[in-house]
């Protein structure tokens, strides 16, 4: 019976034993879940809630609020808000081509390669000999007749007021020209010569349209810049071109017309053209803008 008791004794004790380990383990298990239940209810409130109607996010009163826009200021009454300004564009200056002035033509100078035309060079219906436009060398049409004819008519009107005017050269051929200018040439060098007289073929007196005028009795002054200074020279100058003549080569215009001044040396236009060139001041040149 001793031994009974023993075994029962022992079996108890391991009841007691497995009983008190059954208690522990379920309160750790109890203990454990109530501490997870506390932990899922705090990561459940940090944690967005999630709505059906939009399927996003619900806004809660931790999550960030956008920012206010920036509130523009409202000018005072009185003052105008100044307009905003573009910055101008500054544009790079395009790069200009250098300009080459033109040279007057200096006609005093002959071209350095002129052949004589086939045909004289008429513009304007006017017949033209200076050192750029030359005459054919077989161009002799003699004395102009209407130019003989106004040049009595203005010898006439001039008499009446006491003036008596002589045409001591008008027509000349090429062959007396070049007889002229070899000899001017040879006295006086041919830079000289070209100033005052006309390389063969050049010459308006080969044309028969030149004249030069002088004055009876005062032949002293005759192809002589003096005689501008004269009564005849003076009355020349006023009224030439009444009668349709021109001084053909006046004071200043050397460059221009490629002689120098010729105070009795008047060339026949007609009265339209001459009384045109006269009230404007020009030369010939000018007058046909060549």
């Amino acid at each position: 019976m001793a031994t009974r008791y023993k075994k029962n004794k022992r079996k108890n004790v391991s009841v007691y034993i497995w009983s008190i380990l059954i208690i522990l383990l379920t309160a750790g298990a109890a203990g454990a879940g109530a501490w997870l239940g506390v932990y899922a209810a705090q990561q459940s409130a940090s944690q967005p809630e999630v709505t059906e109607e939009t399927g996003g996010i619900a806004v809660t009163e931790e999550t960030e609020q956008p920012e206010e826009e920036e509130k523009q200021p409202v000018p005072e009454e009185g003052t105008e808000e100044a307009p905003e300004t573009e910055d101008p564009l500054i544009e790079e200056p395009a790069e200009e081509e250098p300009v080459t002035e033109e040279l007057p033509v200096d006609r005093t100078i002959y071209p350095e390669e002129i052949e004589p035309p086939a045909e004289p060079t008429i513009i304007q219906g006017v017949l033209l000999a200076n050192k750029q436009y030359p005459l054919p060398e077989d161009y002799a049409p003699g004395e102009n007749a209407e130019a003989r004819a106004a040049f009595e008519q203005m010898a006439a009107a001039a008499e009446q007021e006491g003036i008596e005017l002589v045409a001591f050269s008008t027509y000349r051929s090429f062959a007396r020209q070049k007889e002229l200018y070899e000899g001017y040439a040879a006295r006086d060098g041919a830079a000289a010569a070209d100033r005052y007289s006309a390389r063969p073929g050049h010459s308006e007196h080969q044309t028969g349209l030149a004249f030069d005028i002088g004055e009876e009795g005062q032949e002293e002054n005759w192809a002589s810049s003096s005689f501008g200074e004269t009564a005849g020279g003076e009355w020349l100058a006023d009224n030439a071109h009444k009668f349709g003549f021109i001084l053909r080569y006046p004071e200043g215009k050397e460059k221009i017309t490629g002689y120098m001044y010729e105070s009795w040396h008047f060339r026949y236009v007609g009265e339209e053209i001459a009384t045109a060139i006269h009230e404007q001041g020009l030369t010939l040149e000018e007058y046909l803008d060549i």
